[in-house]
């Protein structure tokens, strides 16, 4: 309770003269800079508007690939030096892909930020790498695929999760490709893809911390201002995919696990424009269903009739494509797999037949409000979200009013979207282990 206490004073007493300003170059790139003084540290996240949902067959993991590529040099900062100057300026840097966009970022001391953005600016525009270092770097990833996909039985689940929900190939395809792909996509490949999307006219770049903004903003345009931009390639269209067709089961087997998991998916609408209104009911319903011991198929399956191991459910209301209403389990012992989907269908059937208590309601409402106060307490989750939303399609300054909205939503709008979740929007993937396959 002090603790709360004590952070919530913290965050009642940031300056009043903090600032957040935003700016669009004449290049197309989108710059946003928060203040926020509380320590002299600063986070710099890049977002470009590219992942796996962008690219063809054949080509698939392109993107991810790309990503491990920037790490390989420019002219003025050659391979591996990068992360080594980031490291020697006491920062970290990493980077990902999703199937949305790829993001480069940087924990930083505030005062060595024009350092990093310099070298970040530079790589945007002068990315060199050699033939040898995409060589190395693919059997790397290659690696990286075995290890995360190939031999996990949950990498699996989910790569089998998108190849059974679409029928589009670029939905479908994982973000770190096929090992088919990656066994032949050659160096030219990924430098075609970053002279396609990797401009300023396809970023958005987003810094917090103990900055001063107005200064940052005259930083990052002295910098990124003389990038040029480009004219960005027609993105996949993805029009022909079905929210209902026919249901779909599919299996496959795993040798490292020896309980079977398993993936039940709902393909259903995302928020388009702020005030739609299902999709914000989705996201509550994913809080009931679980997320915590009060859910619905913690309290009633993993910790009441004891027939799974585990639980949890997915679902990401800012998307460029069709999302998924997921809810993953592991039954537990002297429980089937059809006993636990079936089990799990009766708890959403129950809510669109019956809805949810006001309790329930309240709970998720506290929690919510519970989780807006710890994101603001780290400079890098004010960062991720004003980049997500940026990139996905809405605005930094949207993000109250996508809380309040959130807090809005009533007792009437989860039923709907429970009444949602029917089997011809659905596919359900089971990862048996390897034991089933030859019995």
């Amino acid at each position: 309770m002090l603790r709360r206490m004590i952070l919530l004073f913290l965050l009642s007493t940031s300056p009043a003269w903090a600032q957040t300003l935003s700016k669009t170059l004449p290049n197309g790139l989108k710059v946003i800079v928060k203040e926020d003084n509380r320590a002299p540290v600063a986070v710099s996240q890049i977002w470009y508007r590219v992942g796996s949902i962008d690219e063809k067959e054949g080509k698939t993991g392109l993107s991810h690939a790309l990503e491990h590529m920037m790490f390989k040099g420019t002219p003025s900062v050659p391979s591996g030096e990068f992360s080594r100057r980031v490291s020697a300026l006491g920062g970290r840097n990493n980077a990902y892909t999703t199937r949305n966009e790829t993001v480069f970022f940087e924990n930083i001391a505030a005062g060595n930020l024009p350092e990093v953005l310099a070298m970040e600016a530079d790589r945007m525009k002068n990315l060199n790498f050699s033939d040898k270092d995409f060589d190395n770097e693919m059997n790397v990833i290659r690696e990286e695929r075995r290890l995360r996909t190939e031999d996990s039985p949950y990498g699996k689940l989910w790569e089998h999760i998108f190849l059974n929900s679409y029928q589009t190939p670029a939905l479908r395809a994982p973000v770190i490709g096929y090992m088919n792909d990656l066994n032949i996509l050659k160096a030219n490949d990924l430098r075609q893809w970053y002279q396609k999307w990797y401009a300023p006219n396809n970023a958005t770049l987003v810094i917090v911390g103990d900055v001063d903004a107005k200064q940052t903003l005259n930083t990052v345009t002295k910098l990124f201002a003389p990038i040029p931009s480009k004219t960005l390639p027609a993105r996949n269209r993805f029009n022909n995919e079905k929210m209902a067709t026919k249901p779909v089961r599919a299996q496959t087997f795993s040798a490292v696990t020896r309980q079977p998991v398993f993936a039940l998916s709902y393909r259903v609408p995302k928020l388009r424009n702020i005030g739609d209104k299902m999709p914000y009911a989705l996201d509550v319903l994913s809080d009931i269903l679980s997320g915590n011991s009060s859910s619905r198929l913690d309290k009633n399956l993993v910790r009441g009739k004891q027939v799974a191991l585990n639980v949890g459910t997915n679902y990401d209301l800012f998307n460029r494509e069709m999302p998924l209403f997921t809810i993953v389990g592991m039954p537990g012992a002297g429980t089937d797999v059809d006993t636990l989907v079936r089990l799990m269908r009766n708890e959403i059937d129950d809510i669109a037949q019956n809805g949810i208590t006001q309790e329930e309601l309240d709970r998720i409402r506290k929690l919510s409000a519970a989780s807006e106060i710890y994101a603001n307490d780290s400079i890098t989750a004010q960062a991720s979200l004003m980049g997500k939303l940026e990139t996905r399609g809405f605005k930094y300054s949207d993000e109250a009013e996508l809380r309040r909205r959130l807090q809005q939503v009533t007792i009437a709008e989860v039923q709907a979207a429970a009444k949602l979740l029917t089997p011809e929007r659905s596919s359900l993937v089971v990862v048996q282990p390897q034991s089933a396959q030859v019995r």
